[in-house]
């Protein structure tokens, strides 16, 4: 008997196999990838399609650094908090997982409400990739564990192969293996490279990091990329939008804060009113 799939208001099983479907290549899946409660209102309320988390905004936010500094209670009662509020399917980045067995693992994503996950190959305890059949055993694992609660995880299987500065080939070995071990997407990570990211794409959905400096989200569209995110980028543009609003306040300067400012305010006078 399989455990219960309904989880924080979700029904994790439909949610599963409803943003599974969202992965299309030449249409993506676009993800405004958030830290909390609040975000996640905003980017549901914008129209997206799903809610995804991103550890390099959650784990600071929270106090903690990336790279699996964050306690895995933390990162969990935080994931929990934003599926709450929400009702789109929600992806979380687990990072490496936190050592959690794939059963544990599980458990714990679909108790948090989310019904899918990015699973990184790099541990940062040693500072370099996992062994890449090691991973795709995990990957296999964690897809397992998640049938026997009684729900198909979506699992992105992050490729850092380019944040390690490796080779394509390198890469795509590591592709193969995951997809081969039932991950639903692959992404590598930094990869900007066009012709490398149609080698990508030719194995099977390929989620792809977009920001500033990069192709554009058109051209990633064009190349056949099923899914798209943009990591702690939007916290970091709200953080530099704060750095300017503070120097405004230490300038007394009324109008150094943008038409933000006076479009707040009077949002402000309309719910008040």
């Amino acid at each position: 008997m399989t455990k219960q799939s309904k989880s924080s208001g979700h029904d994790i099983a439909a949610d599963a196999e409803r943003l599974r479907k969202l992965h299309v290549p030449g249409d993506p899946l676009i993800l405004a990838n958030v830290w909390d409660p609040t975000s996640a209102l905003v980017v549901e309320s914008a129209g997206m399609r799903a809610i995804a988390t991103a550890s390099n905004a959650l784990a600071p936010v929270n106090g903690y650094e990336d790279h699996s500094h964050i306690p895995s209670d933390v990162a969990f009662s935080a994931l929990r908090r934003i599926a709450d509020v929400v009702k789109l399917p929600v992806t979380a980045d687990l990072e490496d997982g936190y050592g959690l067995s794939p059963e544990e693992f599980v458990d714990r994503l679909a108790d948090a409400g989310a019904c899918a996950a990015n699973i990184e190959d790099t541990d940062h305890r040693v500072g370099g990739l996992v062994d890449a059949d090691r991973h795709a055993a995990r990957i296999a694992a964690i897809k397992s564990a998640a049938r026997a609660r009684g729900f198909d995880a979506v699992i992105n299987a992050r490729v850092d192969v380019h944040f390690h500065k490796g080779a394509v080939e390198d890469g795509l070995k590591r592709a193969r293996k995951y997809f081969d071990a039932g991950a639903d997407c692959v992404y590598p990570i930094f990869l900007s490279d066009a012709a490398a990211i149609r080698a990508y794409v030719a194995l099977g959905p390929t989620n792809i990091l977009y920001g500033p400096g990069t192709l554009t989200l058109r051209e990633l569209a064009g190349l056949g990329v099923a899914r798209i995110s943009v990591a702690s980028f939007l916290l970091r543009l709200l953080l530099k939008r704060l750095e300017v609003a503070a120097g405004a306040l230490l300038r007394y300067d009324d109008e150094g804060f943008g038409p933000e400012w006076q479009n707040s305010l009077l949002q402000m006078k309309l719910i008040n009113s």
